[in-house]
């Protein structure tokens, strides 16, 4: 009986029996694993750097450029209890955090549940878009502090005029984007639809906001992140406790380190309240970009 090994078909390149696969190369894994968390800590580490030979120069005093290590002085003295003095004006950094987050939650969260609501009406009615789009328009390109003092004036300087800024600014984006998505649903899905039978509202619930939900995420994350850029202009009057009322009171004194420790934690939390977000909006609508 014949032992030799059948022929390989011709045109083939199959390799011999004794040659193990070839693996890919593992550190092209490992980097591209570990890339989205060593590429934003080198470029850190870069800033920090930088930052601490332009305060080391002496281009500019202490109180206007305090170095990296002052400002961690500033933070750990406002997170604790130094020479009997808690936080900062008796508050620790954590607390004033935490109020101005619980501002942004109730001031955006009613911005927020007032856009969807009127892009949905004005998305499916035209009508209404043609009537409040302008004054959505107008109301969007203002600056908060254009009429955050007509507030404090309506409402006094408690937390009134501070959470119904935050609503005012984070309404606009979501509205506009609302409307936009719910106006570029496919007429041909909503007059399928209603070809199987289907009411009014149960293509709004079950065709125009699916299509919609993307869009109107990524408007909640806009509108997130201007309620944040508002969050000083709504502190400026009766601030404290709050982030941004620190950062003003600390300004009012040229204490430069205390208004970065505000800044860059305002900026930090805010980095994390979007991924949180975009992880959720991931979740929701996983559907996206792959459709």
């Amino acid at each position: 009986m014949s032992t030799t090994p059948p022929l390989s078909k011709p045109g083939t390149t199959e390799p011999p029996a004794d040659v193990p696969p070839q693996r890919p190369f593992a550190g092209r894994h490992m980097w591209a694993r570990t890339r989205p968390v060593l590429l934003p800590a080198a470029s850190l580490l870069v800033f920090l750097l930088l930052w601490q030979l332009l305060a080391a120069s002496g281009t500019w005093s202490e109180t206007l450029l305090p170095p990296p290590a002052k400002v961690w002085d500033a933070c750990v003295t406002v997170s604790t209890t130094h020479e009997g003095v808690r936080g900062y004006n008796g508050t620790y950094l954590v607390e004033h955090l935490g109020i101005s987050l619980r501002r942004i939650a109730i001031g955006a969260g009613i911005g927020i549940a007032f856009g969807v609501l009127f892009g949905l009406l004005m998305g499916t009615v035209g009508w209404l878009r043609a009537l409040f789009e302008p004054w959505i328009t107008f109301l969007r390109t203002l600056p908060p502090l254009a009429y955050f003092s007509l507030l404090v004036i309506w409402l006094g300087i408690n937390e009134e005029p501070k959470i119904t800024l935050l609503a005012v600014a984070a309404f606009p984006p979501v509205a506009v984007s609302t409307t936009t998505a719910v106006a570029a649903v496919p007429r041909s899905l909503t007059e399928a639809a209603r070809a199987l039978g289907a009411s009014r509202w149960n293509v709004v619930t079950d065709v125009v906001v699916p299509s919609a939900l993307p869009e109107t995420l990524t408007g909640v994350r806009l509108a997130v992140g201007v309620a944040y850029s508002s969050l000083v202009a709504a502190e400026l009057v009766n601030g404290l406790p709050g982030i941004g009322g620190m950062v003003k009171d600390a300004a009012n004194y040229n204490n430069t380190p205390v208004v970065l420790v505000g800044i860059i934690t305002i900026g930090v939390s805010g980095l994390i309240i979007d991924g949180l977000l975009l992880r959720l909006e991931r979740a929701v609508v996983p559907w996206r970009g792959r459709a």
